[in-house]
């Protein structure tokens, strides 16, 4: 920039000025990376090593532009716009948007509202707990949307585990679809095709925009606690087939689903809600049985995948798949080439929460090349996480470049969904379950 000539005592001052901010910023920098180092540390202290040792530098002119996640549902100038939205960010709020949260009840209590004013979630998942009735359960959902629209938020991710069959969290008066089973031992695609679509119907009306459904899950484990009828059933090609089905009329019908549980839960003997299953399967026979689904899948355009809590030691002696590298970043992103969105399971769940410190979890996960952290239990917990990602940004532990990724990708289906913080009628529930049962007769077996 071509500056105008001074006089002389203004060249002077201007002069002075300008030695006096050097002297700051070089005093700055260095007591700044003294901190830094110290904090580095005592961090190590809690087992997770620093990405660096000096706090990461910012982008210059001449570096190399941030390598953005494909996002192939965005034109050119959407993925411009959002790259410049993402960089504009505060570190608050960029941290906001890797965490989705439960809540107690069935209105938003202090802990959410304080939650959703300081931005410490990009969303909420709900349960049975939530949802007493239909009018309780739409208004609460809109309730959250309308507190999140007043304190300027991105819009929510509304999340809800309704997968059909005993997996079902809407309100008793609402009719259950079919288990995934059920579907399964009919083996028809149009038969997943249309319960898919009745399940992403049902959850919008609610207010909802992600399902965590379908479960990709192989049933190849008779003993297997916490999966059976959830599958589709015992054939990786079925499963396959009837998954994406359902899976496409999710997308079709503007709901986002999430595959799960990466890399296949489906062998467990052990409830990872209780304790952390532990599985020997190696590569081979995970290529065989549990990942063709999940990579049919992928071929196909899922946009989101939820890791599962299981311990895999040949593929990771010393992280379950959830906080994993060598599973998430390795597997699911570098060889299967899934780029979009990866979701854990529940981090209050037993197999994490009775083996690590949760906000040590949600920094490895995050680490480990995830993206959302899921806090489904407790508002002091979904703070803690949320603190612990914020520290772990600031002392350099994830990188600037690792958190815009995550945000990047949150941000990029929420804009292919358009999601926004609108309030919805109250669902005429009849009508719902009327079209569920015509649109399922054909293919069920219990019906006259």
């Amino acid at each position: 920039m071509r500056l105008k000539r001074k006089s002389t005592p203004q060249l002077k001052t201007r002069t002075a000025f300008m030695a006096s901010l050097l002297l700051v910023a070089f005093v700055g920098a260095f007591v700044h990376w003294n901190i830094h180092a110290a904090d580095s540390t005592a961090l190590s202290l809690t087992g997770i090593a620093p990405v660096s040792a000096h706090p990461p530098a910012p982008l210059a002119a001449s570096q190399e532009p941030i390598q953005w996640p494909t996002a192939p549902a965005l034109t050119l100038e959407q993925q411009t716009t959002l790259a410049d939205k993402v960089m504009a960010m505060s570190l608050s709020d960029k941290v906001g948007q890797l965490i989705i949260a439960g809540l107690d009840g069935e209105l938003p209590d202090a802990a959410t509202r304080a939650i959703i004013n300081n931005r410490e979630a990009g969303g909420f998942i709900l349960f049975r707990s939530n949802m007493e009735s239909v009018s309780s359960t739409v208004s609460l959902t809109n309730r959250l949307k309308e507190l999140n629209r007043r304190a300027g938020g991105e819009p929510l991710f509304l999340a809800v585990d309704e997968e059909g069959g005993r997996v079902s969290r809407l309100p008793s008066s609402v009719d259950k679809l079919p288990s995934s089973g059920e579907v399964g031992k009919n083996g028809s695609e149009a038969y997943a095709r249309a319960a898919g679509e009745q399940l992403a119907k049902r959850v919008k009306a609610f207010g909802f925009n992600v399902n965590f459904a379908p479960v990709l899950d192989v049933n190849s484990n008779p003993d297997n606690p916490v999966i059976g009828d959830r599958s589709f059933g015992s054939s990786p090609s079925l499963v396959a087939k009837l998954g994406i089905a359902e899976l496409e009329a999710h997308k079709n019908n503007g709901v986002l689903g999430v595959v799960k549980h990466f890399p296949g839960h489906g062998d467990t003997a052990v409830d990872s809600h209780l304790e952390l299953p532990v599985l020997d399967n190696g590569m081979s026979r995970l290529k065989q049985l549990e990942l063709p689904p999940f990579e049919a899948a992928i071929d196909n355009g899922a946009e989101a995948v939820m890791v599962a809590h299981i311990l895999l030691p040949k593929l990771d002696p010393d992280a379950p798949a959830s906080l994993s590298k060598p599973i998430i970043s390795g597997l699911l992103r570098d060889k299967l080439g899934f780029d979009g969105l990866v979701i854990s399971d529940d981090l209050t769940m037993g197999a994490i929460n009775d083996n690590y410190h949760l906000g040590d979890a949600a920094v490895r996960f995050i680490l480990a090349g995830g993206d959302v952290a899921l806090v489904c239990h407790g508002s002091d917990k979904i703070s803690l996480v949320y603190d612990s990602l914020k520290k772990a940004v600031s002392r350099g532990t994830i990188s600037t470049q690792r958190l815009n990724e995550s945000v990047y990708r949150v941000l990029a289906l929420k804009t292919v969904y358009k999601l926004a913080d609108q309030p919805i009628p109250v669902p005429a529930i009849e009508q719902l379950n009327k079209q569920m049962e015509a649109a399922l007769a054909p293919y069920r077996t219990d019906t006259p």
